[in-house]
C-alpha cells in the first residue's frame, strides 16, 4: 500500500455523492440526507485505504469495474449498515409474546392446529434480538411437547452475521438479560458469554435484501420482528417493504416494529393492537 493514502483524509464532492447515495439506496433502500454525507466519508474512507484508492470517484469506477466489484459492494453495504441492538430491547415487546401471542398460538394447536411456529428477526443485526426472541420462547414452551420451532433471522450485513451466529457477548453487554435466563442460556467463556445450543439451535442466520423483489421462503410466519429498521427507508420503500411482510405472514400473524415506526398507514393490511404491536387483516 501507498504510505502515503495511510493517514490520506479524503473528500467527497457533490458529483461522488450523489452517486453513492445511488448505489446505497439501489442496494439497500436506505435515503442517505445531506446529512450523512461526513457519515459516509468517514465509514467508506477505510475501503479506499484498504484499496489503495485516492478519490472517491475511483471507487466508484471500481465497484463497477473490478473484476472483484462483487464482493467490493457487500464491503460497503458492510460499512454503511447501522448495527445498533440491545438484547430484550424494548420489553414491552417479549411481555406481549408471553402474555398473549404465544399462548394465543398455544391455544390454537390445542384446537387442531399444526404445533408449528415460525417468527423471523428481520435486520437481527448482532443477534441480541434473535436470542431474546429464543430465550422467551423457551421460557414459554417449556412444558409443552411436540412443537415444530423456529427463528430465521436475516441481515444485510455479512460480517454482522457471522458475529450474531458465533452468539458470544462481552458481559457488559448482556446485563439486560434477567440472571435466571443467564444461568439457563449462556455458557461463561473467556471473552464473555456464549449463547448455549438451547438456544443457538432454534436459530438460522442467513443474508437477505429486505429490498428484494421476492423473499425465497415458502412458508408464513407466526410473528414477524422487524424493529428500528423502516425509519431508513423513504416513505414509498416502507410500503412496498410493509405488503411483502404482510404476504409472508400468516393469518392473524403478529408484526412487531420499533419504537419510532408506525403501520397506521397501513390499516388495510394491519390491525393495531397496542404500542408497536399489530396483527395480519384477515380477507385482504
Amino acid at each position: 500500500m501507498n504510505p502515503t493514502l495511510c493517514s490520506q483524509s479524503y473528500n467527497i464532492s457533490d458529483r461522488e455523492f450523489q452517486l453513492f447515495r445511488n448505489i446505497i439506496f439501489r442496494e439497500t433502500g436506505i435515503h442517505m440526507s445531506d446529512r450523512k454525507r461526513n457519515m459516509i466519508v468517514a465509514r467508506l474512507s477505510k475501503r479506499l485505504r484498504a484499496l489503495n484508492l485516492s478519490s472517491f470517484s475511483d471507487y466508484y469506477h471500481y465497484l463497477n469495474e473490478s473484476s472483484d466489484a462483487g464482493n467490493e459492494l457487500i464491503n460497503l453495504i458492510n460499512r454503511i449498515t447501522t448495527n445498533k441492538t440491545d438484547f430484550f430491547r424494548e420489553r414491552h415487546h417479549f411481555e406481549f409474546l408471553l402474555s398473549e401471542a404465544l399462548p394465543t398460538i398455544m391455544e390454537g394447536a390445542r384446537s387442531g392446529r399444526e404445533k408449528r411456529l415460525r417468527i423471523w428477526s428481520a435486520g437481527c443485526s448482532s443477534g441480541e434480538e434473535p436470542y431474546s426472541i429464543a430465550m422467551t420462547v423457551r421460557e414459554a414452551f417449556q412444558n409443552e411437547r411436540g412443537w415444530d420451532i423456529k427463528i430465521l433471522a436475516t441481515d444485510l450485513d455479512t460480517e454482522i452475521l457471522a458475529q450474531a451466529s458465533r452468539g458470544i457477548y462481552p458481559s457488559q453487554q448482556i446485563i439486560p438479560v434477567p440472571m435466571s435466563y443467564i444461568t439457563k442460556y449462556f455458557v461463561r467463556r473467556t471473552e464473555g458469554y456464549e449463547a448455549g445450543p438451547q438456544i443457538k439451535n432454534m436459530i438460522s442466520f442467513r443474508k437477505l435484501n429486505l429490498m428484494d423483489a421476492l423473499f425465497p421462503m415458502k412458508k408464513p410466519f407466526d410473528i414477524i420482528f422487524c424493529r428500528n429498521v423502516m425509519i431508513y427507508f423513504n416513505e414509498q420503500t416502507k410500503a412496498e417493504l410493509v405488503k411483502k411482510f404482510h404476504l409472508h405472514l400468516k393469518q392473524d400473524g403478529y408484526m412487531l416494529i420499533g419504537h419510532s415506526e408506525s403501520l397506521m398507514h397501513a390499516k388495510h393490511l394491519f390491525t393495531f393492537i397496542k404500542h408497536t404491536i399489530y396483527r395480519k387483516v384477515q380477507h385482504v
